[in-house]
């Protein structure tokens, strides 16, 4: 441990995706690789299997990834990655005309810079047309099946913007993997026993069972819901968010193939349920699938036969695995020498990927802003606790967006999630202004802001969100100038379609043959 002052041994608490993201963007940082830098260990219990159902993430994944040196080639050989473009959701409101309702949240940023469609569109004057499609050429990829690049473009680079399905599991093996051998972070596998707190009630060590006594200058708790540095120990509290987002348990399942050739989607499937809603992700040997639901509206037993029936035959031999959620964020995320990363920082329902998103953010966020000295941890931390803070409500009120502007009635739990006391009031603010007026950049303006105009957009008009600009003088929208750039957007959507290859086929020839390394 520094005697100076100087931060010189970061110990994170914790192994899988969230610890070992955190320990490679410190590690990565901090040159932990070369002689006298600041030394990163990653404590890792053999006993306690990680969560792993993480297995969705959005396109500042493949930053991330590149910053840390991670071929793409290698992650789609060795985590059973895939490519992700899009969000589906179906259901999440009343059939419209006989048929389920269905959008489109893509990753592509909607093309509204020049000529927006939007107006026209609103105004019923691109009739007939699912919003993401007014705006995007990307819908028509998902719903072709076809994958983002081209073979001849290089790791992280492609036709349209993308993220990935991975297996959890395998992926942090990867992490671990390039971590320990790549960026010079020192791996201990050993159970922690007990915690040692200073007198100013900072963390002083951790007590293994089989690694001694490990004492760092400042800790990161990536111990999962149970938290034991940040919560068990040093008794910050969760902000308890679970009268906004109602739905407190998971059920996961991992679903083989019918075949090796069975297409895969190259989007999230979120099918929405009496009580929750469905994920489906393909991977490339399996499909990854979980039914997310309120207790407080289902029982587990009907949630299990509601994941089984939307299963089929195919769900007849598998286990289930029940995951219950704490819904909510710590009270503070980093206190004294103690930083959260992860599930011990804080968890909402993976709609939109928000686990892995926020993992990755805030270690990079945490690596950025490293304190050189521990005279700066208070300062520091101040800083870090009111970005990340900020961060977890506007994912909470992007999240509770899905649900309160559906029109479903059929059950209990949509009404629920309606219910005026259950809305943020910086979102019911927010739904009330765009009543009458367009989002635009201005609404969005704190880049801890996580989500911003271009998802809301897609979210918003997905679901047919009324906003009334028909009558407001200057708002006119040429019904013949939106056609002709949707039209364009159709042939430039075919041109590339043309050159794309089905997403499985994608796959296999980037696992046999490899990417260009940027």
């Amino acid at each position: 441990m520094a005697m100076t002052g100087e931060i010189r041994h970061v110990v994170v608490l914790g192994g899988g995706t969230a610890g070992w993201l955190a320990a490679n963007h410190l590690a990565r940082r901090l040159q932990s690789h070369l002689p006298d830098t600041v030394q990163v260990s990653l404590i890792e219990s053999p006993d306690i299997p990680t969560i792993g159902v993480g297995e969705g993430t959005v396109p500042a994944i493949r930053s991330s990834l590149h910053h840390l040196g991670i071929s793409e080639t290698r992650l789609l050989r060795e985590a059973d990655a895939t490519f992700k473009q899009s969000i589906k959701f179906v259901g999440w409101m009343k059939p419209r005309q006989g048929a389920a309702h269905s959008y489109h949240h893509l990753f592509d940023y909607p093309d509204i810079l020049d000529s927006d469609p939007t107006p026209a569109w609103l105004q019923g004057k691109l009739p007939g047309m699912h919003y993401a499609d007014a705006v995007s050429v990307q819908g028509r990829f998902c719903d072709a099946g076809l994958g983002p690049k081209l073979m001849t473009q290089p790791e992280y680079a492609g036709i349209s913007q993308y993220a990935y399905h991975i297996d959890a599991a395998k992926f942090g093996k990867l992490l671990a993997e390039h971590g320990s051998n790549k960026l010079g972070v020192r791996h201990i596998r050993a159970h922690v026993t007990s915690v040692k707190v200073k007198t100013d009630g900072g963390i002083d060590s951790l007590i293994t069972d089989c690694a001694g006594e490990i004492q760092g200058d400042l800790y990161v708790d990536a111990s999962g819901f149970n938290a034991l540095l940040l919560s068990q120990t040093m008794n910050i509290p969760l902000v308890d968010k679970s009268h906004v987002l109602l739905a407190d348990t998971a059920l996961a399942v991992q679903v083989p193939y019918s075949s090796p050739a069975q297409p895969i989607a190259c989007h999230t499937l979120a099918t929405a349920q009496h009580a929750g809603w469905i994920w489906d992700i393909g991977l490339t040997e399996r499909r990854g699938v979980g039914y997310v639901y309120s207790s407080s509206h289902t029982s587990h037993e009907q949630a299990e036969h509601n994941l089984r029936d939307y299963l089929g035959p195919l769900a007849n031999d598998l286990a289930m695995r029940r995951i219950p959620m704490q819904v909510g964020y710590r009270k503070k995320f980093w206190h004294k020498n103690c930083v959260a990363i992860g599930l011990s920082q804080g968890f909402v329902e993976p709609l939109e990927a928000t686990g892995l998103l926020m993992f990755d953010i805030t270690s990079r966020m945490l690596a950025d802003q490293f304190p050189a000295h521990q005279a700066q941890i208070d300062q520091t931390a101040g800083r870090f606790n009111r970005q990340v803070s900020y961060a977890w409500e506007r994912v909470v009120d992007f999240i509770k967006l899905h649900y309160c502007i559906s029109d479903r009635d059929d059950s209990e739990f949509w009404l629920d999630n309606r219910h005026e006391q259950s809305i943020p009031q910086s979102l019911q603010e927010n739904l009330e202004y765009w009543r009458y007026q367009l989002p635009s950049h201005y609404d969005f303006t704190n880049v801890s802001g996580i989500f911003n105009l271009e998802n809301y957009l897609y979210v918003l008009y997905g679901m047919h969100y009324p906003t009334q600009i028909a009558d407001r003088p200057g708002f006119a929208a040429p019904a013949m100038a939106a056609e002709q750039k949707v039209q364009a957007m159709q042939k430039r959507a075919a041109q590339l379609a043309a050159q794309m290859l089905p997403h499985r086929e994608l796959i296999n020839r980037i696992r046999q043959y490899g990417l260009q390394r940027i």
